[in-house]
């Protein structure tokens, strides 16, 4: 009877297994690409499961009958689709979601998954999850991907990719639209956050999403900011599904590269997220005596309690040995008359700086409508310098004439320390009206930066005088200065005798140098003078939405107070306060072409050493700008690709001058104007999936309009702003065979051009245009990726922007970059 029984019991198990069906399928977003972990369940049964990284799922053992399959994700409309298990059948299903833009995270907190060239969405625009479509303002990207493909490491080479924008110096230093914009100040973003970086060198991209630039003044959004465009880089955020990767490169100029980016989840419900970014980077450069040793290390974890609750916490940590790099010096006016490795350090000269970046965000979904964002980043930097640097002019003989084979010398012993915090803090809130749709922001923003009492520079240069000390060389007082005996072709003779030893350019005299002999003053300059300045700014934006005609209308009010005479005992607050306003339109002409044009006003305070200087005359109102622009945003090929030109005019007032008073040589007065005229185009996508190309072309005609009261300043007007070129553009393209003869390989080719360009501190001196030609092959198999990258292939001589003729900022000759990277 036993035997029986489990007889029966066997064939019923056997039935039931046999009476059982599976669901299969595939989801892919609206661009076609995987969507990857979607959340799917069936409902009623308790079941569920994630898509993978190819966007497939599948569900097994199901007992024949009816289902419903229900899908959620950020940025999707709810997939709800009913299916039929029939016994020992599959059930097959393929899904292609719709964007739900009000569903839309409106931070980025975990990380984007796309994987191409193109991005679909900005945060930072609007401070909303807008479609860069939609948005009434040029805004130009580089994702990861294309700075991964040319084997990117610093800013100054992944900017080359976008229209517009052009490197002043080789240090975190650029122009946009003609006007510049550097690590110095304090109004670039990280995260859609205020922040600063050191000046002497670019960040790295190693930790970077990507890279964007809002074109024009951002000021309705994020107060006082640069009026050709303000920069953010976005971090990479956390995802959910596990990845790895290591890469080593090496190259020229004794280069050595590791990366690592791991990322996944830390618990087995998905609520918790982590991505590790680390990097270590030891590279000799191509110019004498420089190197660089960076190491970062970037971590981000993400916190989602609930679907409507997400925290995120980002750190950025990057410390830089290096020698501090013033360019090259040449001889008069011959630009090839030295070597472009040719600087004027000694071998003992460094610099060392620290930077971290930490920052804190919390998004919280009342309803589906309504969201409360608040987040804080704190800035800190330091700088250790040792350097000599050219003193900017040449040396000179007994009757004060240049010597142009000498370059006159100073010294630079700095420690300074500089922080900034940021807490930004807004509401957002959709809802309709009839057949209006309403996207409402409403903010506050906390901004204060400081340099403390503590930083310090001492200052050696000058000439050495009989009774002891150095100063200014007069040729009308000989007699008080030491002289020696100089050679120069064969004839000697006796000049003035620096404190600082001359730079040679004929015997290139880079030395050990003694600096405990030298004679220092103590100098004050923006980099040590203690500074506190705080910002308060209030605004309140509208997107709305009328069928195909889009909105936006911006109203920011800010209150900037500066502590002049900060850490004294005279301290006094002065405060400027500045009502910026902002107005957009976008209409579609069809689903693919929108047609845009927007409106914006900007400011930026003047430089608290400046406002804090009681003979400067000021207080100083702000330096006040204006956008006007107009384009169009098309996207072709089912979305894969994006084609975009705009028309701008920007206008800058309040510039500051020199009085040229002889009495009072630090009083200032306020007057001038610039006005840049251009056109920009960008595309950016995949023609095929296996094809990338990014195509830009910018004409931008920068000029001093106005170059206020002083005569000598009157020869400025009408000339191209400095290191702005007229014309500018760039070509990348990237292939990958995917037939089965060369399944794997892929070839890359590019390059960017600039025409000819003004230097910043002489009128007459240009730097000539140049045109780089770039590529790069590619060899996958299996998770391994073998990758070199061949730069500047016809070896140019160029430069990539410059002070004057002594200090130049040349480009980097033909050179290459080997890559292996594992992903696993």
């Amino acid at each position: 009877m036993r035997i029986f029984c489990l007889l029966i019991l066997s064939l019923c198990s056997s039935l039931t297994f046999a009476q059982t069906g599976q669901i299969k399928g595939n989801i892919k977003n609206s661009a076609g690409q995987p969507a990857e972990s979607i959340n799917l369940i069936l409902k009623g049964t308790g079941q569920g499961t994630l898509t993978d990284a190819d966007g497939d799922f599948e569900f097994k053992a199901l007992a024949p009958g009816h289902y419903v399959l229900v899908g959620t994700g950020v940025g999707i409309k709810r997939i709800n689709r009913a299916v039929h298990v029939k016994a020992d059948e599959t059930a097959t299903l393929d899904i292609t979601t719709e964007e739900n833009t009000q569903e839309l995270q409106t931070v980025e907190i975990t990380g984007r998954r796309e994987t191409t060239y193109k991005n679909d969405l900005s945060f930072i625009a609007s401070k909303t999850a807008t479609p860069i479509k939609e948005v009434p303002q040029a805004i130009a990207y580089i994702t990861k991907e294309v700075m991964r493909d040319q084997g990117t490491f610093l800013m100054g080479d992944a900017v080359k990719n976008m229209s517009g924008v052009n490197q002043f110096t080789f240090y975190d230093d650029l122009t946009i639209r003609g006007f510049r914009m550097n690590g110095g100040s304090t109004t670039q973003l990280v995260n859609g956050l205020r922040t600063f970086s050191g000046f002497w060198k670019q960040p790295p991209v190693n930790y970077l999403e990507r890279v964007e630039v809002i074109k024009g003044a951002a000021s309705a959004l994020y107060g006082n900011t640069s009026p050709g465009g303000t920069i953010n880089r976005v971090t990479k955020k956390p995802l959910a599904t596990p990845q790895k990767s290591l890469s080593f490169t090496t190259g020229s100029f004794n280069t050595l590269r590791t990366l690592a980016d791991f990322t996944g989840p830390m618990n087995e419900s998905k609520t918790l997220l982590y991505r590790l970014n680390l990097g270590y980077v030891n590279a000799q450069g191509f110019r004498n005596l420089q190197f660089d040793k960076n190491i970062i290390v970037a971590p981000s974890v993400s916190f989602l309690p609930t679907e409507k609750t997400r925290i995120n916490f980002d750190l950025v940590f990057n410390r830089s040995n290096s020698r501090l790099d013033r360019g090259q010096s040449v001889k008069g006016n011959d630009l090839y008359s030295s070597s472009i490795r040719t600087s004027l350090n000694a071998v003992n000269d460094y610099l060392n700086e620290e930077t971290y970046l930490i920052t804190t965000s919390l998004n919280h979904q009342f309803t589906q409508n309504t969201s409360f964002n608040v987040a804080y980043l704190r800035t800190g930097y330091s700088e250790d310098l040792l350097e000599h640097r050219s003193s900017n002019v040449n040396a000179v003989d007994s009757a004060g004439k240049a010597i142009e084979n000498l370059v006159a010398r100073q010294v630079f012993v700095r420690k300074t320390k500089s922080f900034m915090d940021n807490v930004s803090l807004f509401f957002n809130h959709n809802f309709n009206t009839g057949i209006a749709e309403h996207k409402l922001v409403a903010g506050y923003d906390f901004i204060q930066s400081s340099t403390p009492k503590g930083s310090g520079q001492q200052t050696a240069n000058g000439y050495l005088l009989k009774a002891g000390g150095a100063a200014a060389y007069n040729p009308k007082t000989p007699e008080k200065y030491v002289f020696y005996n100089y050679t120069e072709n064969g004839v000697t003779y006796s000049i003035p005798k620096p404190n600082i030893s001359h730079y040679d350019l004929t015997l290139q005299n880079n030395n050990m140098e003694d600096p405990s002999k030298y004679i220092y003053n103590v100098t004050a300059n923006s980099a040590t003078t203690p500074v506190l300045y705080k910002l308060h700014g209030l605004y309140l934006q509208e997107q709305l939405k009328i069928k195909k005609l889009q909105i936006l209308l911006g109203l920011r009010y800010d209150t900037y107070i500066d502590k002049k005479g900060y850490t004294t005992n005279n301290e006094q607050n002065v405060t400027q306060h500045a009502l910026l306003p902002r107005i957009g339109a976008v209409y579609s002409l069809t689903n693919h072409v929108n047609v845009y044009g927007t409106y914006t006003k900007g400011y930026n305070p003047q430089d608290p050493v400046v406002q804090s200087n009681p003979l400067s005359g000021g207080p100083f109102d702000p330096i006040r700008s204006s956008l006007s622009e107009a384009g169009l945003k098309t996207e072709w090929l089912d979305g894969r690709l994006t084609a975009n030109v705009s028309v701008y005019k920007i206008t800058q007032s309040n510039t500051l001058y020199s009085a040229n008073a002889a009495d009072r040589p630090d009083l200032m007065i306020q007057v001038g104007k610039e006005t840049a005229k251009g056109v920009e185009f960008d595309v950016t996508g995949n023609i095929l999936p296996n094809w990338n190309v990014i195509i830009t072309y910018s004409y931008n005609d920068a000029k001093i309009t106005d170059a206020g009261s002083k005569a000598s300043d009157q020869v400025l007007v009408n000339l191209q702003k400095p290191n702005a070129p007229k014309n500018q553009g760039s070509v990348w393209t990237k292939y990958t065979f995917v037939d089965n003869l060369l399944s794997g390989f892929g070839v890359g080719l590019g390059g960017n051009f600039v025409t000819e360009r003004n230097l910043s501190l002489n009128n007459t001196q240009t730097l000539p245009g140049y045109a780089l030609l770039n590529g790069a092959v590619y060899y996958k198999i299996d998770k391994f990726q073998f990758q070199v990258n061949l730069n500047n292939l016809a070896n140019k001589t160029y430069w990539v922007g410059g002070y004057d003729y002594l200090r130049l900022f040349p480009g980097a000759p033909r050179n290459f970059m080997a890559t292996i990277s594992y992903t696993f």
